[in-house]
């Protein structure tokens, strides 16, 4: 974390009442690293805004890392709002906080050209940030990360890069790429829409260095040491469109590989919003065994 971090002024305040008292709060913090403003959204669960004249109660914090093409809204208001309230009402799913950052299409790294630090934004600006705004447990055992295809990328990405600031790290059908950088070079002459959108953020032709030092397949093995330390999720639809399972199930050969515990699962499904809430459930509980676990 960087030292004598600036904290912006919010430029934005809104509010999307739920039910069962919990409250989603959505914002923007302007950023010093990114030169813009970063859009969130934070569900903040039943019992935040009760009386407490002390301001005694903290809580732990999973940030939620959205897919490619989508926003910091997109959870809420996909049907995953309704479903979280569901499952706390069925005390399947413990009280803590959901942040969901905008992201665009960053893949939550910083860009092979150095003009898009994401990655140094959400570590040295936005996790501060939100710690210092909101009631919430600032330890590992307290801070956990999770995503979407994309954004499954970016959560193992950061949790295996840094193991010592997350305790628990989940994803389901995350962009996990089997090919080599000179493989990926190839399909970038083809001018796919994927392909640009690889070459804007990992260079064009792909900076090899650049996609080695954030692959999280190549993570998992470096940081072997550190990842045994996690608590780690992630699953993946057997007829993605995008053959993410091939990435998934090296993933989970490697963890294997290095003795790393951790919970696969290959399920029945493409790569939908139909199949992510399909198993929201069983990602959100993971994470409430984890911080019990933690604690």
């Amino acid at each position: 974390m960087a030292r004598g971090l600036r904290l912006f002024p919010l430029l934005f305040l809104t509010a999307i009442p739920v039910a069962a008292q919990s409250r989603v709060e959505c914002s923007a913090l302007k950023s010093r690293i990114l030169d813009d403003a970063v859009r969130y959204c934070v569900l903040l669960p039943p019992g935040y805004d009760q009386p407490d004249p002390r301001r005694t109660q903290r809580y732990p914090v999973l940030y939620f890392l959205h897919g490619l093409g989508d926003n910091e809204q997109t959870l809420f208001k996909t049907g995953g709002l309704t479903l979280i309230d569901d499952f706390r009402e069925q005390h399947r799913v413990g009280d803590f906080l959901i942040v969901t950052p905008e992201a665009q299409a960053s893949f939550y790294v910083n860009s092979a050209d150095g003009k898009v630090r994401y990655s140094d934004f959400f570590l040295q600006e936005f996790i501060p940030y939100i710690e210092s705004k909101y009631r919430v447990q600032r330890e590992r055992s307290a801070r956990a990360i999770t995503g979407i295809s994309m954004g499954g990328y970016g959560a193992l990405r950061f949790a295996f890069a840094h193991p010592e600031l997350f305790s628990a790290a989940s994803a389901q059908s995350a962009a996990l790429m089997t090919e080599s950088a000179e493989e990926l070079n190839a399909g970038l002459h083809s001018g796919t829409p994927m392909a640009r959108l690889l070459g804007a953020v990992f260079g064009t032709p792909v900076n090899t260095a650049h996609w080695r030092e954030n692959d999280p397949l190549l993570l998992a093995k470096k940081n072997h040491a550190g990842i045994r330390r996690l608590a780690i999720y992630f699953n993946c639809g057997n007829q993605d469109e995008y053959s993410f399972e091939s990435g998934a199930t090296k993933l989970h050969q490697e963890l294997l590989s290095e003795g790393i515990k951790h919970d696969f699962h290959l399920y029945p499904g493409d790569h939908s919003a139909a199949y992510f809430l399909s198993h929201l459930g069983e990602v959100l509980q993971f994470h409430t065994q984890a911080f019990k676990g933690g604690k």
